[in-house]
């Protein structure tokens, strides 16, 4: 179990979390003809939009309800009211998600009140949902907030409870954690497909913010996602696989709700996680593994033998949101590195399963201060981290969010046996260019495979 170190400073000095309010957009960002309001100033949301443009490399549909000095001190009510009518007016949403900021939470705003009075006012709007979900910015981070914004949307479309468990033979719920990227979820969905069962994805954002061109120049609404009426019809599902240790909350909702019984999975890198995962769905599909599947996890296997000589002892420094620096220490220390430093921007129930003696909460200083005491070979963070990888003069892994300076990072596949595969295959190599490990002693082990004769590692390496 890791030891949790406590904030210790006053600031961030190097800031490595995106706000709750970012994270619940980004979960409403992933359902069909939807479009969040943040409650706050105009600033606040613009500095999470231009989080999003940068790192998906697309038009992002957010809006804001404008709080200004006078509505800050006074009341700020007609503005949430006021906005949710025009959206209703001008743009026809099929959902309105409804995140709080730190501005909108000091004031005191009783957000669900509000969607109340909104709807006494304006009854010609009662068929369109509106989520309000709690999400002050100077507590948690990107995960929590998205995680929020999840249960936030069941409690809405699941309000009472249900009891037509497997009405739909096929389909399986997924509750798609905030650590997979578009990427990982369009492949997640192959694989429960290719068991014959349809996957019924909340939030969705492998269909709406995977960077497809679409006959409209821009839309005031998300393209793609999740279809509101699907998810009123999650009670009818078989199963509900649960990705990601932060969304267990919305799973214990959805559970109680409609009785589906659930699997859930606190990551999907590496060899023994993914194998959970693709029993769990033949177990609810009744099916033998695919063989395109078998494949897919024999050539990971053959990945780990190529991989481990350059991975096997490497010092190794994280910095993620929760689950994902879960996924990430998992995955190195089974290929034999150790993870030196590991730091996140909030605390979880997860952290204290992270394989590495200690988990800081805190910001890329404290991950930098440690990298730099324990030796670290190589940092696993996004694109705030540049700099830090640079001052410790060892490679950087890009992964999480945001990433603003890799084109098609957003679209990174990291999960399964594929995903897993491609990201040994980039650490080894991120280890080798910058010469911590040399890939020589991959000669010997193949001469003992054939019979050849050996050839011996470089004098002097170690591993």
């Amino acid at each position: 179990m890791a030891e949790i170190l406590k904030r210790n400073k006053a600031l961030a000095v190097n800031p490595l979390k995106a706000s709750q309010p970012v994270g619940a957009s980004l979960a409403f960002l992933g359902i069909n003809k939807a479009i969040p309001m943040m409650h706050g100033s105009q600033g606040c949301t613009a500095f999470g939009k231009v989080y999003f443009v940068r790192h998906f490399r697309e038009p992002i549909p957010l809006q804001t309800t404008a709080m200004d000095q006078v509505s800050t001190v006074m009341s700020a009510d007609e503005n949430v009211i006021l906005g949710l009518a025009t959206i209703c007016e001008k743009s026809k949403p099929a959902l309105i998600g409804l995140p709080t900021t730190g501005l909108s939470e000091t004031q005191g705003t009783d957000i669900k009140r509000l969607v109340r009075d909104f709807y006494i006012a304006h009854p010609e709007f009662a068929h369109i949902p509106v989520v309000p979900v709690n999400t002050p910015d100077f507590t948690g981070c990107l995960e929590s907030g998205y995680a929020l914004a999840v249960k936030a949307t069941l409690e809405v479309m699941l309000p009472e409870k249900t009891d037509n468990v497997g009405k739909r033979k096929k389909q399986v719920n997924v509750l798609a954690g905030s650590f997979l990227t578009p990427g990982d979820v369009e492949h997640i969905k192959e694989l429960i497909e290719a068991f014959g069962l349809r996957p019924l994805v909340l939030p969705d954002i492998g269909d709406s913010l995977d960077g497809h061109l679409t006959e409209m120049e821009s839309s005031p609404l998300t393209v793609g996602g999740t279809p509101v009426s699907d998810i009123a019809s999650m009670g009818e599902s078989i199963a509900t696989l649960v990705l990601g240790n932060s969304l267990f909350d919305a799973a214990d909702f959805l559970k109680s709700q409609t009785g589906v019984p659930d699997y859930r999975f606190d990551a999907l890198m590496g060899l023994e996680a993914v194998d959970s995962f693709v029993l769990a769905l033949a177990e609810i599909s009744g099916k033998p593994v695919p063989e395109k599947i078998e494949r897919q996890r024999a050539q990971l296997q053959d990945a780990m033998v190529d991989a481990h000589f350059m991975l096997g002892f490497a010092r190794v420094a994280i910095a993620a949101d929760p689950d994902l620096l879960y996924g990430f220490s998992r995955l190195v220390t089974e290929m034999g590195c150790e993870v030196v430093a590991a730091v996140a921007p909030a605390r979880a129930n997860i952290l204290e399963s992270v394989l590495a003696e200690q988990v800081g909460i805190g910001d890329l200083e404290d991950l930098e201060i440690a990298a730099k005491r324990k030796g670290a070979q190589l940092v696993i963070s996004n694109s705030h981290a540049v700099e830090t990888a640079r001052r410790l003069g060892v490679p950087l892994l890009r992964a999480g969010f945001p990433q603003y300076d890799l084109l098609g990072g957003y679209q990174r596949l990291w999960v399964g046996y594929r995903g897993t595969r491609q990201s040994l295959f980039d650490l080894a190599n991120l280890l080798v260019e910058h010469g911590h490990h040399e890939p020589e002693p991959y000669v010997s082990i193949y001469a003992q495979r054939t019979g050849e004769s050996r050839a011996t590692p470089a004098s002097g390496q170690t591993h």
